[in-house]
C-alpha cells in the first residue's frame, strides 16, 4: 500500500529541489552575472563540482518513492546513470591526463570527456522530472468512492 504520508511529501520534495540545485545553480549564477556586468559566464561543470548535494537529494528522492511504491526504479536508475557518467568522466580525464594538464584540452578524449560530463547533468535532470512527477503523484487527491 502506497505512503502519501506528510514523511513522504517532504522526503520528496526536499529530494527533489536538492537533486535539481546543481543545475539551477548555474543558470542562477549565470543570470545574476549577466545582470549586473552584462556578460554571460556559466560554469557547465558546476554540477559535477556540486555532486554530493545531488547525492543526498537522490537518496531522499528514492526514499520517498520507496515510501509511496512509485517512480522508484526510474528515479534510481537515472541516478546511477548520473553517477555512472560523472565517475566516468572522472576516471578518463586521469587516465588520459587531461586532469592534471599532461594532456591537451583536445581530440577524442576532450570531447568524451565533455560529452560524459553533459550527459551527467541531463540524467539529473531526468532525475528531477522523475521526482516533480513524483510529487505531482502525492499530492494529487484521492478520488472519492
Amino acid at each position: 500500500m502506497p505512503n502519501k504520508g506528510l514523511l513522504t511529501k517532504i522526503l520528496a520534495l526536499v529530494g527533489t529541489l536538492v537533486v535539481l540545485f546543481p543545475i539551477l545553480a548555474p543558470l542562477a549564477f549565470s543570470a545574476g552575472s549577466y545582470a549586473g556586468d552584462r556578460i554571460l559566464r556559466f560554469d557547465f561543470l558546476m554540477p559535477a563540482e556540486l555532486f554530493p548535494a545531488a547525492f543526498i537529494g537522490a537518496g531522499l528522492l528514492f526514499w520517498a518513492a520507496m515510501r509511496a511504491h512509485s517512480r522508484e526504479k526510474l528515479i534510481g536508475w537515472w541516478f546511477a546513470a548520473a553517477a555512472g557518467l560523472l565517475i566516468g568522466a572522472q576516471q578518463l580525464a586521469v587516465v588520459t591526463g587531461l586532469d592534471s594538464g599532461e594532456g591537451p584540452p583536445e581530440g577524442i578524449w576532450w570531447i568524451t570527456v565533455i560529452v560524459m560530463i553533459n550527459a551527467y547533468s541531463l540524467a539529473l535532470v531526468i532525475t528531477g522530472i522523475y521526482g516533480v512527477l513524483l510529487l505531482r503523484e502525492l499530492f494529487r487527491p484521492s478520488p472519492v468512492s
